[in-house]
């Protein structure tokens, strides 16, 4: 299954039986954080636990008019130890979503990385970027926007991992890469394009699974198919990228925010590499980028996806 769009991603939630997305938010007491739940809560699509100051939320509550129905509170004032009790939640089995509330995000962090008591994966965590761009055929992914500031070619091999195995759990059976760079020539004195080559070449090899990759690409080789032609560059990839890999952070970030302010684009957020996908995103953000940020981390628990239809 390949997504056009966030309508269709809230489709798919609602079409599935029982497959409510189940969240449980540390340190819940948060406006904007409840606002957005609320919205979802209105729409069917969301319940779960909100870990915090229980006297504050049902404030927050009280004055968004909004009854809870749904949703457990379990009083935890301290924000640290509201973040060991949210992830316990899905250690638990209680939900299948994580959501960052107002805690500082390395304490958060902590609580999910924790050896005893995290939810903790095999490798890094990492950013992945979902946007819904206006004109766009489908939504594009870019890894890593978020976390990993400058990744060594190991780290890069564990992001595209990360992204790989959470497109697979949505539906995607064969993603498409792009290893993005200024332009598509290998050189040695630019140690991007010489990793993007090794990155395509293991993946020739095997080690990433079924997946198209290529690289280096430029953005434009990487999306746009004239692009491509125009250059005498074919294959699956080939200005049809689903998932851009970019070099570093700075420009991940560039990337996604410049689709947010000057596209008009629509971005969900999430950390990979933990036992769920997790949500954080800027108190500043959007109501909207907070409900597609929800949706797409419960999207994996949907029996239809898992069993693969």
């Amino acid at each position: 299954m390949i997504y056009s769009s966030y309508a269709e991603v809230l489709e798919q939630l609602k079409d599935s039986a029982g497959a409510k997305i189940r969240v449980s938010v540390a340190a819940a007491a948060d406006w904007e954080i409840l606002d957005a739940l609320k919205y979802a809560g209105e729409q069917d699509l969301v319940q779960g636990v909100l870990v915090g100051d229980e006297p504050k939320i049902l404030e927050l509550a009280q004055e968004l008019d909004w009854d809870l129905s749904g949703f457990e509170i379990i009083h935890q004032p301290d924000h640290t130890l509201a973040s060991r009790q949210a992830v316990a939640q899905i250690r638990l089995g209680r939900a299948n979503s994580l959501m960052k509330g107002l805690v500082n995000t390395s304490d958060f962090m902590r609580a999910v990385l924790d050896k005893e008591e995290g939810i903790r994966g095999r490798g890094i965590v990492s950013h992945l970027s979902v946007l819904e761009i206006p004109g766009c055929r489908e939504l594009l992914f870019i890894s890593d926007a978020g976390i990993i500031v400058a990744p060594t070619l190991d780290e890069k091999k564990q992001i595209l991992n990360n992204a790989l195995d959470y497109m697979r759990s949505i539906g995607y059976d064969r993603p498409k890469v792009a290893v993005v760079a200024a332009n598509e020539q290998v050189s040695p004195k630019n140690p991007v394009t010489v990793e993007a080559r090794q990155l395509q070449e293991l993946a020739e090899q095997g080690e990433f699974g079924e997946v198209d990759l290529a690289g280096p690409y430029a953005l434009d080789i990487a999306v746009d198919k004239e692009s491509a032609k125009l250059k005498g560059i074919e294959g699956p990839v080939a200005g049809q990228a689903q998932l851009l890999l970019v070099p570093n952070i700075e420009a991940g970030n560039l990337l996604a925010k410049s689709l947010l302010y000057y596209a008009g684009a629509t971005m969900a957020g999430l950390v990979l590499g933990a036992k769920v996908p997790i949500v954080v995103v800027s108190r500043a953000a959007a109501k909207d980028f907070k409900i597609v940020s929800l949706a797409m981390s419960a999207l994996p628990s949907l029996p239809s996806l898992r069993d693969g239809n």
